[in-house]
């Protein structure tokens, strides 16, 4: 193998959706046939190169591999399961005779087609991302297909840069992988390490063969002590796959980064490898004080990549800590390098482009792109002296120092209000006395509702987009929002639902909506990031102490409820998830950041019951997503996440149902705290794993009302009535018809009506069925 220096200053990735989400609009294009799939490749080049340029304008070096080859089509995870051959076999038809598949293949595996299920979906670690879960058996055929890697690569060294192509490591990936229908019990797709090593090393060796002198492999497992495998063996399965790979003759340098937390235990294992670099998060890990000789003595011939730039969250930072934090891990050895925390992916593009956030607060703020110009002055410090950049760290430190003082940061109200809070502050009525109390609302067997959103059309957006331009009034935009409720409320009561939602048409997202209506936050026009596939999310900024200036959803929730005789409920997002789905302030705790919404929110469920309402939604989807990477952190973390639900929630009267929602939360791992929630109905998300979190529930002992889902609506597939009688089956049989609810798995706002309709129809008939004991019509 050939040997070269790493770059002073990189990244481990960047945003791949565009500037102007140019990707998404590229692949829904694509799926709706109105692009080919040459039209695509030629898309989703320009975005590339566009990339390249924008990089090393900010200061990365372009034939250095600086520049991380980090673009995905649709997800990483999906993209490293093609490069190893790891199709599932109801895909088995998309793969050609050479063992590719082609973006169609590509989009049907993650999507699914027909009866065909696409792989199931899950958070990436403590994001809201979400990557596709690869599926593995004892005869999964590994083998390696490097041709798009190697393609980039090659793109761009034509177009004169040097990149270093990045793919997930072999352990996160199988730690990651599940285990696919019909493996024997007992079988973890981790016992495959020894047939997955040599086809990575074939990647490799395809990659230094085109020239590329550095691969990134991500192995954010090697951080995390909540994965479906023991801490014990990922860290001897690092030691095994990099000792192999790093013995490898014909192949690149390799950089191993350890995004979301720290390396603590698994690092001597690491380091003992023969690897050439390791990247650190020093945002959210550190580098234990003191090593072992054996690991001090391996680190020191290594390159230490020192990830100090926060690229989980945007706020401008402490440079000079940061750098600090660079000079210390020098200590260790004498090839240092500079770098963000995660990959970027996770962030905005641009500060630059946000014409209307307040300018002060702007000054505060880093994106991708202000990040990347971090890295490198950071990196210019190390070459040159800390004197070198001594005028940007103080920069850095002013912004501190003005943000500290602003106005709204800190609120006199707000926090006397917090210290006021005692223990009954946190507890509703008992649940057996709530449950007689709900007995009024006079609710069949299996109730059917739906998680609040409806689809979102093309009319809907143009009425927002008009409001906001000025071009309709708010009486107009009102008026076009109520159309739409009835529309909806109607729609429900002719499918023959039972609990009824508003659809939800004046809001642009779940967090956003109160973000623009609750004092403490701000948003942004181009902020979009990347939740999963085409899907983007315009995370809000929270930045100074919360509250609410006025009721946010009592007229519509009243309006709807005017319109039937059912029960329609009232929908809010929880503290968690407004917290995990912003941009959250860094300067104190998240649980008094938690707290301060919850009580924003309690005040609205007040309202909300004084209208009527009597049943009340407080969506937490994201409670699983937050858990802390360390278990040492999880308890604190859980202490305040079910306190702030609780807090928002413990004030309704016993007669108010209080239901809440989560989605992709590996129910089992935090079952005790969504008992603790004590929400009387909890609907999850089930349909894709095909109700396999009913055994959790049933193991758990859970006895509040559960509403796991049957129809997985981040597919565009409509379910048979079969398939969801199968799902009820499966469902009744572990959970007391008395308490189970009949749901989809989440919101239905990305979906189309055609489909909507349908898969609610199918969802009715197969409830109809169960109820009355017999098998649905096939």
């Amino acid at each position: 193998m050939t040997t070269s220096e790493f770059p002073k200053g990189t990244i481990l990735g960047y945003p791949r959706i565009g500037r102007r989400r140019e990707l998404k609009r590229a692949v829904e294009a694509f799926w709706a046939g109105s692009i080919d799939a040459a039209e695509l490749e030629e898309r989703a080049a320009e975005l590339r190169a566009a990339t390249r340029e924008r990089l090393a304008g900010l200061g990365l070096g372009r034939a250095d591999s600086a520049i991380p080859e980090s673009f995905s089509f649709y997800d990483q995870v999906l993209d490293a399961a093609v490069a190893v051959g790891a199709v599932p076999a109801r895909f088995a038809r998309l793969v050609g005779d050479d063992g590719t598949v082609d973006l169609a293949g590509y989009f049907t595996i993650a999507r699914g087609e027909g009866d065909d299920a696409p792989l199931e979906m899950t958070k990436w670690f403590d994001s809201n991302y979400h990557y596709l879960v690869p599926e593995l058996a004892p005869d999964t055929a590994f083998s390696a297909h490097a041709d798009r890697l190697v393609a980039e690569f090659e793109e761009a060294k034509a177009a004169g840069f040097l990149t270093r192509p990045v793919l997930v490591g072999p352990v996160t990936f199988l730690a990651l992988a599940k285990a696919a229908d019909g493996a024997p019990e007992g079988f973890r797709p981790l016992d495959r390490l020894a047939d997955l090593v040599p086809v990575y090393a074939e990647l490799l060796a395809r990659l230094a063969a085109a020239g590329a002198l550095w691969v990134q492999l991500d192995e954010p497992a090697l951080v995390s002590e909540s994965l479906d495998v023991s801490r014990e063996r990922v860290i001897e399965a690092i030691g095994a796959a990099y000792d192999a790979l790093g013995a490898g003759s014909d192949r690149p340098s390799i950089f191993v980064a350890a995004p979301y937390g720290g390396l603590d235990d698994a690092l001597p294992a690491l380091a003992a490898t023969p690897v050439e670099a390791i990247g650190f998060d020093l945002v959210k890990g550190s580098v234990p004080a003191s090593l072992d000789p054996a690991t001090a003595e391996s680190l020191a011939g290594k390159t230490l990549v020192a990830g100090v730039v926060d690229g989980h969250n945007i706020w401008r930072g402490d440079l000079a800590a940061a750098f600090d934090r660079v000079e210390a891990l020098a200590n260790l050895s004498g090839s240092v390098a500079v770098s963000s925390s995660t990959s970027l992916f996770h962030v905005p593009h641009d500060v630059a482009d946000e014409t209307r956030l307040d300018g002060r607060l702007a000054g505060w703020l880093a994106f991708a792109d202000q990040k990347v110009a971090q890295v490198a002055t950071l990196a210019t410090g190390l070459v040159e002296g800390r004197s070198a950049i001594e005028p940007e760290l103080a920069a850095a430190t002013a912004s501190l120092a003005d943000r500290a003082l602003a106005p709204g940061v800190r609120v006199p109200g707000v926090r006397e209000r917090l210290e006021g809070l005692r223990g009954t502050d946190f507890s509703r009525d008992d649940y057996a006395a709530r449950v007689a109390a709900q007995e009024s609302l006079a609710l069949p067997e299996l109730p059917t509702t739906t998680i609040g959103s409806f689809p979102q059309t093309a009319d809907i957006r143009r009425a927002r987009a008009r409001l906001v331009k000025g071009e309709l009034t708010e009486a107009e935009y009102t008026a076009a929002m109520r159309e739409e409720i009835e529309r909806v409320i109607r729609l429900q009561e002719d499918l023959g639902l039972d609990v009824l939602v508003h659809g939800e048409p004046e809001r642009n997202d779940m967090v956003q909506y109160f973000a623009e209506l609750l004092d403490g936050f701000a948003v942004t026009e181009h902020g979009w990031v990347q939740s999963y596939g085409s899907r983007c999310t315009r995370p809000s900024i929270l930045w100074g102490d919360v509250s609410r200036p006025e009721p946010m959803t009592v007229s519509w929730s009243t309006y709807a409820q005017s319109l039937t005789p059912k029960p329609v409920k009232g929908m809010l997002t929880g503290p968690v998830t407004i917290l995990a789905w912003s941009f959250v302030r860094d300067d104190q705790p998240l649980g008094d950041t938690a707290r301060q919404v919850a009580l924003a929110l309690r005040d609205e469920i007040a309202d909300l019951e004084a209208s009527g309402i009597r049943i009340i939604q407080v969506d937490e989807p994201a409670l699983r997503e937050l858990l802390p990477l360390k278990l040492a952190d999880q308890r604190d973390y859980l202490d305040w996440s079910v306190g702030s639900f609780r807090l928002a929630t413990a004030a309704a009267a016993a007669a108010t149902q209080v239901h809440t929602h989560l989605c992709y939360s590996e129910f089992g791992v935090v079952i005790d705290a969504i008992r603790n929630l004590d929400a009387d109905v909890t609907s999850i998300e089930a349909a894709r794993s095909r109700m396999e979190v009913v055994d959790d529930v049933a193991a758990s002992g859970f006895d509040h009302g559960i509403g796991p889902g049957v129809y997985d609506i981040h597919s565009p597939r409509v379910p048979s009535v079969d398939e969801v009688w199968q799902l009820l089956e499966r469902a009744a049989a572990e959970i007391p018809a008395s308490r189970l609810w009949v749901n989809p798995d989440c919101g239905l706002k990305t979906r189309g009506y055609e489909e909507t309709v349908a898969s609610l129809e199918h969802i009715i008939e197969a409830t109809r069925a169960v109820r009355a004991g017999v098998p649905a019509a096939v």
